[in-house]
């Protein structure tokens, strides 16, 4: 199971016919498999990587990290106060953190103002958010084991005579 689901991890367009080659097993195996890890919810989604810097719509979005301080809530923890903010559809990422902020928020917002107001109107607004701090992303250069830039610099070194 768990090399079909590295096999799936690195590229999600492989047939089960090229996995079943791959692993050594029949396809009807490998069909039973992946639908197991599907259903089990192992398997969560199949997507497409896009580079955000080639694409148009992507490109102009802005995307911050936004750092929350929380009172976490009697015999829920810190799982109420998140499970109320990972649903406003511009949160992307939420991340229980250790260290000096209890959250870590990405969000993606039209332009800056948007940004802006989705903090201050509602995620600073939460019963029990204590204070954010939010950095806005510049570029992307690396993002889940994908470098996002390309090298076109001449690395070679100058030859002098």
């Amino acid at each position: 199971m768990e090399e079909i689901l590295e096999l799936l991890r690195q590229n999600a367009r492989l047939s089960t016919k090229d996995i079943a080659s791959m692993t050594k097993k029949s396809e009807t195996e490998v069909q039973t498999i992946i639908k197991k890890l599907e259903e089990d919810g192992i398997i969560l989604k199949y997507a497409a990587i896009v580079n955000p810097e080639k694409d148009k719509v992507a490109k102009d979005k802005v995307t911050a990290e936004i750092q929350i301080q929380v009172q976490p809530q009697r015999e829920h923890g810190f799982d109420a106060i998140a499970d109320r903010i990972y649903r406003f559809p511009q949160v992307k990422s939420l991340y229980l953190m250790s260290g000096g902020y209890d959250l870590k928020v990405l969000i993606e917002g039209n332009n800056l103002k948007e940004v802006a107001l989705f903090v201050s109107e509602k995620l600073s607004t939460l019963e029990g958010v204590r204070s954010t701090k939010t950095n806005f992303v510049l570029k992307t250069y690396k993002e889940n084991d994908i470098v996002y830039v390309e090298d076109e610099r001449d690395r070679r070194e100058g030859v002098q005579a």
